[in-house]
């Protein structure tokens, strides 16, 4: 799988091989540059994702931290009680 981490590098990417398999003759080349795009779709899907499920967690560990009286040396437990909560509301 690609391993390129941002999302504007993945979409110039993306257009770049299907830019390229438009103007191939060869089947199999044609095919290999689809499935390359496909690829690197699925992973800019996954990196989106892992973003927004981050993001997620991040704004409810800084309520937990507020609702708590901004407490310091605690981050990693409401950071932790976030990540359970979101999950928990994900099942």
């Amino acid at each position: 799988m690609v391993q390129i981490e941002d999302p504007h590098e993945l979409e110039r990417e993306i257009e770049r091989a299907s830019r390229l398999a438009s103007g191939v003759t060869d089947q199999t080349t044609y095919q290999w540059l689809k499935q390359f795009a496909e690829e690197l779709r699925q992973r800019l899907r996954h990196l989106l994702a892992g973003r927004r499920a981050q993001e997620a967690v991040r704004a409810r560990a800084r309520e937990l931290w507020e609702i708590n009286g901004r407490p310091a040396g605690r981050d990693l437990e409401f950071w932790l009680q976030a990540e359970r909560e979101l999950r928990e509301i994900e099942e």
